[in-house]
């Protein structure tokens, strides 16, 4: 069945948008990324726009839309959100919300092979989002729930002890307990979430039957104070 799903992303210091595009002469996804700290409003939707002319395609030829729910900056989850939520109301077509740490998880994946995945994000006020998933080709299997959490905190499930680290919340590696060092020889810091991971996660997702209206996908932000108190 031929498809047509735009994913946005503005979920960290990254902004993407992708374009997945399937029908009978194959699958193809096109994509950008811009590392854009502070600038997600001004360039998300022109994103948009270059992935649906690049594939010459009109909005009213979408039949879904996606996006980065979370966890993440609390304000590019926002506005992620509102534009993907906008877009799927104005074209009344499903909306889909993918997980940030999922789509992380898939890139390592297929980038290096990993098949013990610990994605991390710097979730600020010296705590990370962290989920574990088992990968196995391009199938991603979560082997713990997505928390909020300090490093010391952190407690990797099985006994497996090739795990590698994803994501910017390992730039508090030192903060990891030295159990956790041991079964993650490896770490890479500088990987961020994209929307061409999530326009595939969104497609499977799609294909389940699990777009939804609009109004009813939300961003996921885990924590339940999303701003920094000054201590009393």
């Amino acid at each position: 069945m031929p498809l047509h799903l735009l994913a946005l992303d503005a979920s960290s210091s990254a902004c993407s948008a992708a374009l997945l595009r399937q029908d009978d002469s194959g699958t193809e996804c096109l994509a950008r990324f811009e590392m854009t700290p502070r600038a997600h409003t001004r360039r998300l939707l022109p994103m948009v726009d270059e992935v649906l002319a690049e594939a010459q395609l009109t909005p009213s030829q979408l039949d879904a839309i996606a996006f980065g729910r979370g966890p993440g900056s609390f304000t590019g989850l926002r506005i992620a959100a509102g534009a993907a939520q906008g877009l799927a109301f104005g074209l009344d077509c499903p909306l889909l919300g993918v997980s940030t740490l999922e789509a992380l998880a898939l890139q390592a994946h297929r980038r290096y092979h990993l098949r013990h995945v610990v994605t991390a994000l710097d979730a600020r006020m010296g705590e990370v989002y962290v989920a574990t998933w088992h990968c196995l080709k391009d199938a991603i299997t979560p082997m713990s729930a997505e928390a909020v959490l300090a490093p010391e905190s952190l407690r990797l499930p099985g006994e497996e002890t090739d795990w590698v680290g994803v994501g910017s919340g390992f730039t508090l590696w030192e903060r990891f307990t030295v159990d956790v060092q041991l079964s993650m020889p490896q770490h890479l810091d500088d990987l961020e979430p994209r929307a061409e991971e999530m326009a595939w996660l969104a497609a499977r997702d799609f294909a389940a039957g699990l777009g939804q209206a609009a109004h009813l996908v939300q961003p996921v932000y885990l924590r339940n104070d999303v701003a920094w108190k000054k201590p009393a």
